[in-house]
């Protein structure tokens, strides 16, 4: 594939903030990750500072260094994800040198660089394009609810979490992947940049749509998705959390989505939304079990988000979430999402059944 990209960090590789890098160095199908721009972390293999797993995707000191050893690519990707999506300040002497010397940069923030003349200069004289991946659908192309979702038979699974940032992308792409290895067509819907950036086919970006059309989006892309595949199952990436108070979300999915089961994300040592105590306390799995419940659909699995965990402390906790739900309980990172797949083929059969 010659679509080769650099990943722009800006120091915050191991940081959450670097979520998008993060999906970026497990896999993609858009573009080949040839290496990172990451300080902190130069010298070493992207994969394994992200979770041990050695890739073969080197992380340099900066801009100059990488186009010295990586002379073939062609993309440079802004992958951060910030608050608010605002562009780093020290990111942009980043974005102009990789401009200077003929690359485009794919930037997934909602900090527009088609919006800033100079970038725009820059591009034109060098030949490169600008990609701004949360710009906004025009009107027209925006699509409003309509019902035909209740026409979709394949079950319609949502992975949502009970916060931001625990790997609900990640849990989707693994659970995907499982499924193919069974034979069982599962498909992505993605919901935010970083499922486009990683080559999804089907989905919308959420937070840059006009909410009166949200919807209408998840729903032409889980029907579109559904006739254009003829998936078994359809996968829809959750955002944000149902009681994050920054951005709640996840009902569009159950209600509009129609989505009837859910694979629940947690993180067992995150006390606090976005780790802030002014945001309020993160409740109990039980509660949100429950809230998911009063719409109509059933957690199906918990998958655990470890961070701040030892080894043994995982799968302690793993236990403990089993004894407690008496569902599967999934360490992705530690040991992939296999314990779901009878749930899933279970699902399949029913909805081939009728």
């Amino acid at each position: 594939m010659t679509n080769q990209a650099i990943l722009l960090t800006d120091g915050l590789l191991t940081t959450t903030d670097a979520k998008t890098a993060h999906g970026l160095i497990r896999g993609t199908e858009r573009y080949s990750i040839a290496g990172v721009v990451d300080a902190p972390t130069a010298g070493q293999d992207a994969g394994a500072v992200l979770d041990g797993t050695t890739r073969n995707i080197p992380i340099y000191a900066s801009v100059t260094e990488a186009l010295v050893h990586l002379p073939a690519v062609s993309y440079a990707i802004v992958a951060v994800a910030t608050n608010g999506g605002v562009l780093p300040e020290n990111m942009m002497a980043d974005i102009k040198l990789c401009l200077q010397q003929g690359l485009s940069v794919v930037n997934g923030l909602h900090e527009f660089l088609n919006d800033k003349p100079d970038l725009v200069a820059l591009a034109q004289q060098s030949g490169a394009q600008l990609i701004d991946v949360r710009r906004p659908k025009s009107r027209q192309e925006l699509h409003f609810w309509t019902g035909e979702i209740n026409q979709v038979t394949a079950p319609i699974i949502a992975i949502m979490g009970t916060d931001c940032a625990l790997g609900k992308r990640t849990t989707t792409r693994l659970i995907r992947e499982a499924c193919e290895r069974q034979a069982i067509n599962a498909q992505m819907i993605y919901t935010g940049q970083t499922g486009w950036l990683q080559g999804v086919r089907y989905g919308f970006i959420f937070d840059s749509t006009l909410n009166d059309f949200v919807s209408g989006e998840l729903e032409h892309a889980l029907v579109s998705c559904w006739r254009e595949t003829g998936a078994d199952v359809l996968l829809i990436e959750g955002q944000a959390s149902l009681r994050n108070p920054s951005g709640p979300c996840g009902s569009e999915f159950l209600v509009s989505g129609n989505a009837r089961h859910v694979v629940l994300v947690h993180a067992p040592k995150r006390n606090y939304y976005d780790h802030l105590p002014a945001w309020g306390a993160i409740p109990s799995v039980e509660s949100e079990i429950a809230l998911i419940g009063c719409y109509g659909a059933t957690v199906i699995a918990l998958a655990l988000n470890t961070e701040g965990c030892s080894r043994e402390e995982a799968f302690a906790f793993q236990r403990e979430y089993t004894e407690r739900l008496g569902i599967p309980v999934l360490l992705p990172l530690e040991e992939g999402v296999y314990p779901i797949l009878p749930t899933i083929y279970a699902l399949t059969s029913m909805a081939h059944a009728h």
